[in-house]
C-alpha cells in the first residue's frame, strides 16, 4: 500500500532461504493479517475504501499519507502534520479516523476517559472498619453476624409454626441473650421504627431467654420437635384360653378365638440447647430432653390375656408418660481441621450396637465415650449402660422405678472403606451382667417376669461377653449388611438344671441388595443358634439384650411385629418378642432376662421397594422361618418330636409421604403366617385356620 507503514508479526516474514513461492505466500499472509487488524478498525476500512476511489475535492486528513505512523494509527508528530494542512480537523475529535467509544459493542477507544458519575457520599454511624483485604482468607469471607445481617435485610419471615423454613426452635438461628446492649438494641430499633410510623421489625422484640440459664455468647440454639405416632392394629394370633375362667363357656380347648385388635397414640416432645456452628462441626455442649405419652387400648376374646385376675375383663386401656430422652453432652477438643472430636455424654441417651439393631438398640441410662479420625473414616465407642425398668404396656423407660441389676458394657471401632472400599467394617465387644437372681419382679398387669416361669422357676444371674463384626456397605453393584456375633459367658443357674451353664452360642444375618433405577431387589438370611440339650450343661441358643432389627420387612413382618404365646409350655412366656425376630422364650423382651435355652432361629427371605414417585414407595417381602433345634421346646411340651418348620411369613406396605420428606407419613401394611408344621403343633385356634394376619395403619406427624 502507498504511504502507511504498518507492522508485520515476525512469524510472517519470509526467511533468506525461502523461495519465490514462498515469499509470494508469506505477502498474501501480510496482507490477510492487516485485513484482519483492519476488521476491528472501521477507519481502517474507511482508509481501504478511499484509496480505491478517487480523490476529488480536499484530501481528508485519514487521506494525508505520513511517514512515521503505525497501523494507521496516525501519532502525535502525523497529527500535527493533519492539522497544519487541514486545520478543521482540530474541532472533529473523529478526523484522525479514530472510531467513536461505542462504534464497536463491548468495546472502547483507548484512553478514552467517559465522564464519571456523581459522587456519592454514605453516612452510617456507628459502622465498623472493614478489616484489610489481607486479613481475609483466599477461599472463604467472614461476615460478621449474619443472623442480625439477614434480620436487617427483612429477607427473615419466621412462622413459629412453619417447620420449612428458617425457624429458630428448629435450631435455624441462634437464641438472643438478654445482655444490656442486646436489649437497648432492641429499644432503638423499635423506637426508630415508631418514629418512621412504621411497624417493629422482626428481631426488635425484647429477648426473653430466660437469663437463670447463665447463657454466654452468640451461639446458642435451640431445637423442639413434636412427634405423633398413631397406629391402628387389627391383627390375629393363637390366644390361649383361661385356666380358670373363659369369656365364653363353649371354650374348653387350650385356644380359643384369634381376633384382638389394638389402637395405640403417642406424643414426643423433644428439647435440645446446644451451643456451637453445629452447621459445620460438632455441638461444644448439649443438653437434651425427650418425653413420650402413650396411650393404648387393645381387646382380646379371652380372660387372664391382659391381666392376671380371672375376674378383671378382656380389654384393656393404659396410658403413660417416660423419658426416653435426658442427658448432658460435652465436647472435650477437635483433633484435626476436619472436626475430627472426642466428646462424652451422661444420662438417659439412644444407642445402638450395630447397624441393623440386633443386639443392642434401646434408650438407657449411660456414661459414653465416642469420637471420630482421619476426617470422620474412624469413629469409636466406650460406653457402659445401667438397664432401666419398662412400662409393661407402652414399653417406655420407668424412671420412676428403681433400675435393673443389668449393666452393658460396649466398645465398638468403625473404619470406612475397610476392608474394601466401600464397606464400613466394625468390630465390636459388648459385655452383659446381670445379678437379677435375687429379685421378684412382677410386671403391670400381675404376671411375674423375672424369673420367667420356666423350668425350676429359680432366679439367675449370667456373665455374657458378645464378640461381633458388623459390615454395611456395597461391593461393586450389591448392597451388603452383615452381622456376625459370637457369644460365650456362664449362666450361674440354668432353669433346666439348677446348675450353673456355659454359653456358646453364635448369629449370622446377612442382607444383599441391588438397586436398578427405581427398584431395589433384596435377599435375606438369618442364623440363630439353638440349644440342642437342655439338660448337658451348656447352653448353645442365641439371644441379644435388647434387638429392634430393621431386617427382613421391619415391623412390616407378622413374626417380627406380632408376640406369639408359649402356651402350654410356660406361663406368661412368649416364643418371639414385639418387634423382635429371635424365637428366646423370653417373659419380656422389655422386662425379662435373657434365655439361652431356646429354639434358635433361621430365615430366608426375598423382598423388593418400588420407589413410584418420589413420595410413594410399595415394599413387599418373602420370608420362611424355622426353629433351628426344637429340643428345648420338646423338654417344656414334654413332647417327643416337634417339626422346625414356623410357616412362611409374607408381607407388603404402601408408604406416602405427600411432603416427600419425614414430616408427614402415612404407612399402610398387611401380613400373614402361612403356618408350618412346627407352628401347627405348637399352636392351635378355635376356627382351625391355619392362617394368621395382621395389618398395621400408621399415621406419623413431625415438626
Amino acid at each position: 500500500m502507498s504511504g502507511g507503514v504498518f507492522l508485520v508479526p515476525f512469524a510472517l516474514l519470509p526467511t533468506a532461504e525461502a523461495s519465490a513461492e514462498s515469499i509470494e505466500v508469506s505477502r498474501s499472509a501480510i496482507a490477510a493479517q492487516w485485513a484482519f487488524e483492519a476488521s476491528f478498525s472501521s477507519a481502517f476500512a474507511e482508509r481501504i475504501a478511499a484509496e480505491k476511489k478517487p480523490k476529488s475535492g480536499p484530501p481528508k486528513p485519514s487521506d494525508v499519507v505520513i511517514e512515521g505512523t503505525q497501523s494507521g494509527v496516525p501519532d502525535d508528530e502525523a497529527k500535527d502534520e493533519i492539522t497544519r494542512q487541514n486545520p478543521q480537523t482540530s474541532q472533529d475529535p473523529d478526523a484522525f479516523g479514530l472510531p467513536d467509544a461505542q462504534i464497536i459493542d463491548g468495546r472502547r477507544r483507548p484512553d478514552n476517559t467517559e465522564n464519571l458519575p456523581e459522587r456519592i457520599d454514605q453516612t452510617n454511624v456507628g459502622a465498623v472498619r472493614a478489616p484489610p483485604p489481607e486479613a481475609f482468607p483466599t477461599d472463604q469471607i467472614p461476615i460478621p453476624d449474619r443472623w442480625r445481617l439477614a434480620e436487617s435485610l427483612g429477607i427473615i419471615k419466621e412462622d413459629v409454626f412453619d417447620p420449612y423454613n428458617q425457624n429458630t426452635y428448629k435450631g435455624d438461628r441462634p437464641l438472643c441473650i438478654p445482655t444490656d446492649e442486646e436489649q437497648e438494641r432492641r429499644r432503638k430499633l423499635r423506637d426508630a421504627a415508631a418514629a418512621a410510623g412504621e411497624p417493629a421489625p422482626y428481631g426488635s422484640a425484647d429477648c426473653k431467654t430466660p437469663k437463670f440459664l447463665g447463657l454466654k455468647g452468640d451461639d446458642w440454639f435451640v431445637v423442639a420437635n413434636v412427634i405423633s405416632d398413631t397406629v391402628i392394629e387389627p391383627r390375629t394370633f393363637p390366644i390361649p384360653v383361661g385356666v380358670q375362667t373363659t369369656a365364653d363357656p363353649d371354650r374348653l380347648d387350650v385356644f380359643g378365638d384369634t381376633f384382638s385388635p389394638v389402637l395405640s397414640q403417642t406424643f414426643i416432645a423433644g428439647f435440645a440447647l446446644l451451643k456451637g456452628s453445629t452447621a459445620y462441626k460438632p455441638p461444644d455442649v448439649e443438653y437434651r430432653a425427650t418425653f413420650a405419652l402413650n396411650v393404648n387400648y387393645v381387646d382380646v376374646p379371652e380372660r387372664r390375656v391382659l391381666f392376671v385376675e380371672p375376674s378383671k375383663g378382656s380389654s384393656r386401656l393404659d396410658y403413660f408418660l417416660g423419658v426416653q430422652e435426658f442427658f448432658f453432652d460435652y465436647h472435650f477438643r477437635n483433633t484435626s481441621d476436619r472436626y475430627d472430636f472426642d466428646s462424652a455424654r451422661i444420662g438417659i441417651q439412644p444407642f445402638q450396637s450395630d447397624f441393623r439393631g440386633f443386639l443392642f438398640q434401646d434408650q438407657q441410662l449411660g456414661l459414653r465415650f465416642f469420637g471420630t479420625r482421619d476426617n470422620n473414616r474412624f469413629q469409636y465407642n466406650l460406653a457402659a449402660f445401667m438397664r432401666l425398668e419398662k412400662d409393661t404396656n407402652s414399653g417406655l423407660n420407668a424412671v420412676l422405678q428403681t433400675p435393673r441389676s443389668d449393666f452393658v458394657f460396649v466398645a465398638n471401632a468403625y473404619r470406612q472403606d475397610f476392608l474394601i472400599p466401600a464397606l464400613t467394617s466394625q468390630v465390636t465387644v459388648v459385655y452383659n451382667m446381670n445379678r437379677e437372681s435375687g429379685d421378684v419382679e412382677i410386671d403391670d398387669n400381675g404376671f411375674p417376669v423375672r424369673p420367667a416361669l420356666l423350668g425350676t422357676l429359680r432366679g439367675r444371674d449370667y456373665d455374657v461377653v458378645y464378640l461381633g463384626y458388623n459390615a454395611d456397605g456395597r461391593i461393586g453393584r450389591i448392597n451388603v449388611t452383615g452381622s456376625f456375633y459370637w457369644a460365650l459367658g456362664e449362666d450361674r443357674n440354668s432353669f433346666f438344671t439348677d446348675r450353673p451353664a456355659n454359653i456358646n452360642a453364635q448369629f449370622a444375618a446377612l442382607e444383599l441388595s441391588y438397586d436398578r433405577d427405581w427398584v431395589r431387589i433384596r435377599a435375606s438370611g438369618l442364623y440363630a443358634s439353638g440349644d440342642s440339650d437342655p439338660y448337658d450343661d451348656k447352653e448353645t441358643g442365641f439371644d441379644a439384650i435388647f434387638e429392634n432389627p430393621i431386617f427382613a420387612g421391619a415391623d412390616t413382618s407378622y413374626w417380627i411385629r406380632q408376640t406369639i404365646p408359649f402356651a402350654g409350655g410356660g406361663r406368661a412366656v412368649s416364643i418371639n418378642g414385639r418387634n423382635g425376630i429371635l424365637n428366646s422364650l423370653r417373659s419380656s423382651k422389655e422386662q425379662g432376662q435373657s434365655n439361652f435355652n431356646n429354639p434358635g432361629t433361621m430365615l430366608v427371605g426375598l423382598g423388593a421397594d418400588f420407589d413410584l414417585t418420589p413420595d410413594f414407595r410399595i415394599s413387599a417381602n418373602a420370608n420362611h422361618l424355622w426353629f433351628e433345634d426344637t429340643s428345648s421346646l420338646q423338654a417344656l411340651r414334654v413332647e417327643g418330636s416337634i417339626p422346625k418348620d414356623i410357616g412362611f411369613d409374607l408381607s407388603a406396605a404402601a408408604i406416602y409421604r405427600p411432603k416427600a420428606n419425614q414430616n408427614i407419613v402415612f404407612r399402610l401394611s398387611g401380613a400373614a403366617l402361612k403356618s408350618g408344621g412346627g407352628f401347627k403343633d405348637l399352636f392351635d385356634n378355635l376356627n382351625g385356620g391355619s392362617t394368621y394376619y395382621s395389618i398395621l395403619a400408621n399415621v406419623i406427624l413431625t415438626y
